[in-house]
């Protein structure tokens, strides 16, 4: 997403500050951040001042214009006093569950394989119950019921009152009281004029659009329709609506045998659109109007999509094989859904890229009772899910239970490790994968070559003259992100405009109508690889370093700049193909200790599909990025599994999909790619199967605090568990293959853990059924750090692999993983403390405290509020040598002048080991805990320099492991309990001189050695 503002920009804030909490943590610096000071040039000149270290994202088809970033934006559901739209589960089953037990009323869950069928006797019969319970709950609080539920949910949505909410939690025949939240996927308003309410025909070839649906397949997808094209399957899409007129719809279908769903008509669509391809349509707004919200502007109150994002989604699953796609005069080549035969159900429950989980629950139980066999999810949070069993998730529970399989999209919170959404274990949780390298090279006039992406063409060529947007116009309308008005014609005619990264459409129309030859965005903090198609030749560079070698060339040269611009690379963007996106959330799964997300990715980056005119240019077809895009891959696959074997269950769909994924390039961490990258050749026959049983989900559905290990899963995640004691689990595994076939096991990665499986070897004739024994031991492995690989059991024909993931808990719980500094890892010797994961008697040392060394450097001054570079000016560079068995480095640099802005970056060799530069401030800390020996970097960079020369004083302490500095005491409580915090203190023996002073301290407990902290003090905090 991206800021509106103009004039000399401030450093973008498009996430949270609670993402920025997530990332810097609490480590005892020593000296205090300081905010820039009022009126003083880093308030607001400059080039990138201050603040703007936070990534926008580009992902799920937003920021496709200007504004792009404004989705709906209702008031918050409940306000403070308590009173709004709650979500009222009742304590009774829905249809999809109830087994029986009421007097006088027959069972409605579905038998194994069967589907729910909501029209039977009995499903009536239960359902006037359910019916007349609701109502009677409601009038005894005195509450008028909005939205209703009795499929995959029973309950309903309403307004309450605080106490309303009070009175129906106390209320036994009630289960849960839940205030509505709002998810979504950021969207932009349409822009197109919304076509007549009447049947529309399929855009012809010659739109330059999309082709007609081609009579065959891709190369190597059957012509004819069959399980391997996903026949006779619905997937229902959850999203913002469909455009119906796309050619990938474009086909008139018998709906099958087992729907009965509708086509509910409303503005611009009528009851013609839906034509077999598309089976139903539903919308879902009423939890959104009854609480205040309204219909975006330009959006449509029926099953029609304004944006593209629901469009996208469901022809990337279930869209029809397009012989070529052209996109404003290039040709993209041929495009098809995964499960080109599959058929659809629309369920719109997102206004303007926002809505409500009452809602979106709605939508949910409709689709069960409408007969889908595949629900696609491309919605989520933010920053990921925060608590377990949510409403949403107890829905699609239900849902699975009733043999509905469910996709869902992990998230694009690439920025912070564990902002998973999704993170049920009964839903398949995808992340995303590139697949597609879509490279693009800017050579500089220097020789420099950066390797960036790009889905336009491009001139190539010889070098043409280029120009820094800040310097071709006027800064004061944001000449510097090439903003509309802001750029001078006579200045960019025929040259390549260097601009920074904000509105991106905006800045390629600014300065495509001001006769610019081509476009390099940059983003001076770095941002994710995501490539959009602009109708203009743009280059995107996404990384930080990249953007601080084109700034610092440009203003080395800022009147003789030349750029060629090419297709294609070295490769060098990305790992390879595929690899783990890196907008894509990671793991692990923060809500649940024993739950692993994501399960597995598929392809989500730069992914061709149909789309919303009204939302996308008038385009029939565009490339969106994000894990929403991945979702819908899964989805269009488990549609292809469920027609090939229509007995298999949900739970076997989703382990033949994650036993069978393959690893992706430049990873193998479950962290990052979970199982791996999808294989659906593979997953069609995977011999074995792990899945849970409807006990075990509900029973964990019914916990307040699951931790999710012991469910029958194809992975294992030990997220904070008690190192000095080992931990035994088991696991099922069923055959579904045709032969007797034996399996034996093995172990890889887990680097210094003890892994074993009992028996090492099991033999299954088809259809049975063999339990084994997992037993992990930390041996020499790292505490407070993973360590990751996986169990595979290797078979005549077929093999099965899971992965492992494994956290000892030393002396930080984390939900995180160790994707940025360490939690936890420093604290101040005068009031330290510790929260153990182990219980036993608690012994420690300490190095005693070795000073911090200190020079003094004067810096002459850089390109004020610039982009750093090693080889900038502005920059002081500084190495230190490393030793073997060193407990922590830690660097800091100061500047008594209030007006200057200092970001620090330690490198090892060219690779990024912390930075530090989030806000202003003229005090900067840098450090690694437990680093591996050898030459590290520091550089200091005075990115608002305060005069043109900067006084800085860089100090450093390298802490040995296991040496003697001065005397210090360490006072600690005798015994450790786990999860319960201590306080400690390591008080000098004798007073220390002045300046900062640096210790380790490390514990035991029955002989097992955790590294504990580094700890900092000065002689005052004894005084």
């Amino acid at each position: 997403m991206a800021t509106g503002t103009s004039g000399n920009r401030l450093r973008r804030l498009a996430i949270p500050t609670l993402v920025v909490a997530l990332i810097t943590g609490t480590t005892g610096v020593a000296g205090t951040a300081s905010a820039a000071p009022a009126g003083s040039p880093g308030s607001g000149a400059g080039y990138f001042t201050t603040g703007s270290d936070q990534k926008v994202t580009l992902t799920d088809g937003a920021d496709r214009r200007p504004g792009g970033n404004r989705a709906a934006t209702p008031k918050a559901a409940v306000d403070a006093t308590g009173s709004g739209m709650y979500v009222v589960e009742l304590a009774e089953d829905p249809l999809t569950t109830y087994a029986g037990g009421v007097s006088g009323l027959a069972r409605t869950r579905p038998a194994a394989g069967n589907r729910l069928d909501v029209t039977s006797a009995p499903s009536q019969a239960y359902r006037r119950h359910l019916d007349a319970q609701r109502a009677a709950v409601a009038a005894a609080a005195g509450v008028t019921v909005n939205a209703v539920y009795t499929n995959a949910f029973n309950g309903f949505s309403a307004k309450l009152t605080a106490q309303q909410a009070t009175t129906l939690r106390a209320d036994k025949r009630v289960r849960a009281v839940t205030a509505s939240r709002a998810l979504g996927t950021p969207t932009p308003p349409p822009t197109a004029t919304p076509p007549a309410a009447t049947p529309a025909t399929p855009p012809a070839a010659a739109s330059g659009e999309g082709d007609k649906p081609a009579a065959t397949g891709l190369a190597g997808r059957p012509a004819k329709p069959g399980p391997g094209t996903g026949a006779g399957m619905v997937i229902g899409v959850l999203d913002t609506g469909i455009w119906p007129e796309s050619a990938s719809f474009a086909k008139k279908m018998p709906a099958p045998a087992t729907w009965r769903g509708t086509c509910q008509t409303g503005v611009a669509f009528v009851a013609e659109h839906c034509n077999g391809k598309i089976v139903g349509a539903r919308y879902f707004a009423d939890s959104w109007l009854a609480d205040g919200g309204s219909v975006p502007e330009g959006e449509f109150l029926s099953p029609r999509d304004a944006s593209g994002h629901g469009t996208h989604t469901a022809s990337t699953a279930a869209g029809l094989p397009i012989s070529n796609v052209t996109i404003d005069g290039r040709r993209f080549g041929p495009v098809s859904g995964v499960a080109p035969d599959a058929q659809i159900a629309v369920y719109k429950v997102l206004w303007g890229g926002m809505g409500y989980d009452a809602d979106i629950i709605a939508g949910i139980d409709a689709a069960v009772a409408d007969g889908v066999q595949v629900i696609n999810f491309s919605i989520g949070s933010q920053l990921g899910d925060w608590e377990a069993n949510t409403p949403i998730g107890i829905a699609f529970l239900n849902a699975t239970l009733s043999g509905v399989f469910v996709a869902a999209s992990a998230g694009n919170t690439g920025i912070v490790s564990g902002a998973i959404s999704n993170a049920a274990p009964w839903v398949t949780t995808v992340g995303a994968a590139v697949t597609n390298l879509d490279e693009a090279t800017i050579k500089l006039g220097d020789g420099t070559k950066l390797v960036g992406g790009s889905l336009d063409a491009l001139p190539g060529g010889d070098a043409l003259p280029m120009v820094f947007g800040d310097q071709a116009g006027s800064p004061d309308l944001g000449a510097v992100y090439c903003e509309p008005g802001s750029l001078d014609a006579a200045k960019i005619k025929g040259k390549v405009v260097a601009c920074a990264l904000s509105d991106t459409f905006a800045s390629a129309a600014e300065v495509k109508e001001k006769g610019g030859a081509a476009m390099v965005l940059f983003d001076p903090v770095g941002n994710y690889r995501v490539n959009s198609i602009y109708n203009f030749p743009v280059v995107y560079l996404p990384t930080e370093k990249q953007a601080g070698t084109l700034f610092n060339y440009l203003m080395r040269h800022p009147t003789d700049a030349k750029a060629s611009v090419r297709t294609g690379g070295d490769g060098s963007s990305v790992p390879g193909v595929p690899s783990v996106a890196d907008f894509s959330s990671t793991g692990p799964d923060k809500v649940t200790l024993g739950v692993f997300k994501p399960d597995l990715v598929a392809p989500g980056s730069d992914i061709i599909a149909a789309v919303s005119p009204a939302g996308n240019f008038g385009r029939q077809y565009d490339a969106y990025s994000g894990t929403s895009m991945a979702s819908p891959y899964v989805a269009g696959a488990a549609a292809i599994l469920h027609a090939t074997h229509p007995d298999w269950s949900p739970g076997r769909i989703a382990s033949a999909l994650r036993t069978t994924a393959t690893d992706t390039v430049g990873t193998s961490s479950p962290l990052d790619q979970g199982s791996g990258f999808i294989n659906l050749a593979g997953a069609t026959d995977p011999g074995l199967v792990i899945e849970p049983t409807a006990a075990e989900l509900v029973a964990f559905s019914e916990t307040a605090e699951p931790d999710g290990k012991e469910l029958n899963l194809p992975a294992i995640s030990l997220r904070e568990y008690d190192g000095t004691r080992p931990v035994t689990l088991t696991r099922t595994l069923t055959n579904v293959g045709t032969a007797r076939e034996t399996y034996r096991s093995s172990v890889s990665g887990l680097t210094g853990m003890k892994v074993t499986v009992s028996p090492a070897s099991v033999t299954l004739a088809p259809g049975k059924s063999a339990t084994v024994t997992i037993t992990v031991r930390r041996g020499s492995a790292p505490w407070d750090r993973y360590v990751t690989g996986s169990i595979t059991w290797h078979g005549r024909t077929h093999t099965a692999r899971i992965p492992v993931a494994a956290r000892p808990w030393g002396i930080a719980a984390r939900p995180y993983a160790d994707d940025g500094e360490e939690f936890a890892r420093m604290t101040n010797g005068a009031f330290g403390q510790v929260q153990p994961g182990f219980t036993g008697p608690l012994a420690g040392r300490s190095t005693g405290y070795t000073p911090m060394q200190r020079e003094s450097y004067s810096i002459p001054a850089g390109v004020y509020g610039g982009v750093f570079d090693p080889k900038a000016s502005g920059v002081k560079k500084v190495d230190f040598t490393v030793p073997a068995n060193t407990a922590g480095i830690i660097v800091e640099a100061n500047t008594d002048d209030p007006n200057t802005n200092l970001d620090l970056y330690l490198y090892k060799g060219d690779t990024l080991i912390y930075s530090s530069d989030r806000f202003w401030t003229s005090a900067e800390q840098a450090y690694k805990f437990l680093p591996e020996p050898g030459r590290y970097t520091a550089y200091v960079f005075a990115q608002v320099p305060g005069g043109p020369v900067v006084d800085v004083d860089l100090g450093y302490a390298i802490v040995g492991r296991n040496a003697k500095y001065a005397g210090a005491t360490l006072t600690l409580p005798s015994t450790a309990e786990r999860n319960q915090g201590f306080n400690f203190t390591l008080k000098p023996k004798k007073p220390l001189a002045e300046g900062d002073f640096w210790a380790y301290t490390e514990y035991s407990t029955n002989g097992t050695v955790v590294p504990g902290n580094l700890v900092y003090t000065q002689q005052s905090s004894w005084q």
